[in-house]
């Protein structure tokens, strides 16, 4: 890679080669809020059925049931592309900590650094993959029940 570095125009240049990764990084941070706040709201919703799930019987009791296996499973999911993509982050931060080492040392780091670098998009390919498992079944066990699209409200007698 580069000499010793021996000015301010040779940091500069490891500098630059670290943008990349940084903003690499920017990016994982932002697919890592959106986990978050999915796992979030699936938290929350199980919360909520749990109570109706314990008081219910019955069809009612075995829908209920169902909705909890399913956010269960989602639950696992967004935590599997969580660490996926947290392990990214980790890899994609040795790679800018191998470009200033190598950068400021002289050391031939180019095969560790491209290595660290495959494995970080690998990993973070597989969150991306994970995610899109998990919001195709978040989408499918959202269905309206057709009791409900069928229901009419009655009409109050004496208006």
């Amino acid at each position: 890679m580069l000499p010793t570095p021996e000015s301010a125009t040779q940091v500069a240049q490891v500098v630059q080669l670290a943008v990349a990764p940084v903003f690499l990084l920017a990016g994982v941070g932002a697919f890592l809020n959106v986990c978050a706040s999915r796992l979030s709201r699936i938290v929350d919703r199980s919360r909520r059925l749990e109570p109706q799930m314990l008081d219910s019987r019955g069809a009612e009791h075995d829908r209920l049931l169902h909705e909890l296996r399913i956010l269960d499973r989602r639950m696992a999911l967004v935590s599997r592309a969580i660490f996926s993509s947290v392990l990214s982050a980790v890899l994609t931060c040795a790679v800018v900590v191998l470009l200033f080492a190598g950068g400021l040392t002289g050391a031939h780091v180019g095969t560790p650094i491209a290595l660290l670098f495959i494995a970080s998009m690998v990993s973070l390919a597989f969150g991306f993959s994970i995610f899109l498992v998990e919001t195709r079944l978040g989408s499918r066990a959202v269905r309206i029940r057709p009791a409900l699209l069928q229901h009419e409200v009655d009409e109050v007698a004496g208006d």
